[in-house]
């Protein structure tokens, strides 16, 4: 093969391969907005009455995916599909991360629910196309462009605040007294004893991480307020679910409605899903 034949092959063999590479590239691009749009219709198909069948639930600060236990219990003898998330609460992105990865197992459109800070995780995750909904309990819920700091200085009265202490190494918890008479003074005393000792602690950066894109703007959204909550007063609650032109219910409850009045709560969950 002469010189010039074999650069003329090799320059057809380079635009054979980009070629080809660019088929691919277009191809995976077309699939990956193929499955977006099913999603999309999926939750579209949700406005004929449809009942979301997929619940993830996310946990907040000073807590863990089992303080859903007694709501979980409710909603899987009614057929529901849950998932509680194990946040890491090591920051917000960590936390948004493991909400996507428990949407993502699920099998169709999801009604998102988080508790306290997890409000704040669910306005970012809720962005994900398979959220046909959300539902806030006892949450913190911010705007566009704001943090959990944000959020707390619209209600800088609210008792249990001054009972959440940090550590050296930039991990926030709550007090013996933050937890038996702000956070969850409608249980048992062995109750409060068990969340203490079992507290997640909360990385202190997370509560300043802002959100850019709250997911409330564009889902339909639902509300639990605490009477009785010291961490996410009637006061802020209130003034979130009208942010929000939420359906609210109110309870008379501390800031853990779902292990106080867990039915109340999985009702709550279970109306939302049917609109």
């Amino acid at each position: 093969m002469s010189i010039i034949k074999h650069f003329t092959y090799v320059a057809y063999l380079m635009a054979f391969a980009t070629f080809t590479c660019m088929l691919s590239s277009k191809s995976n691009a077309q699939r990956a907005h193929s499955t977006e749009k099913i999603q999309s219709r999926q939750v579209a198909q949700l406005n004929h009455n449809t009942t979301i069948k997929n619940i993830v639930l996310v946990h907040g600060a000073f807590a863990d995916g089992s303080s859903w236990n007694k709501t979980i219990a409710i909603l899987q003898t009614h057929g529901y599909h849950v998932i509680a998330v194990q946040n890491p609460l090591t920051s917000l992105e960590d936390d948004v991360a493991a909400t996507r990865r428990a949407i993502a197992l699920m099998n169709g459109p999801v009604l998102l629910v988080g508790h306290s800070y997890g409000g704040v995780v669910i306005s970012v995750a809720g962005n994900d196309p398979k959220v046909a909904a959300l539902v806030y309990v006892c949450a913190l819920i911010p705007n566009d462009n704001e943090s959990v700091v944000d959020i707390t200085k619209k209600d800088p009265n609210a008792p249990g605040s001054a009972e959440i202490k940090p550590d050296t190494s930039g991990f926030l918890s709550l007090t013996y007294k933050g937890i038996h008479s702000f956070f969850a003074q409608d249980l048992s005393a062995s109750q409060r004893d068990i969340l203490y000792a079992t507290q997640t602690p909360w990385a202190a950066v997370a509560t300043t991480a802002k959100v850019k894109n709250a997911a409330w703007k564009s889902k339909p959204s639902w509300c639990i307020i605490g009477l009785n909550d010291h961490m996410v007063t009637p006061h802020l609650a209130r003034a979130e679910a009208k942010m929000l032109h939420a359906k609210s219910i109110e309870l008379k409850t501390s800031h853990v409605p779902m292990l106080s009045q867990p039915k109340q709560v999985a009702d709550f969950i279970m109306e939302a899903s049917e609109q």
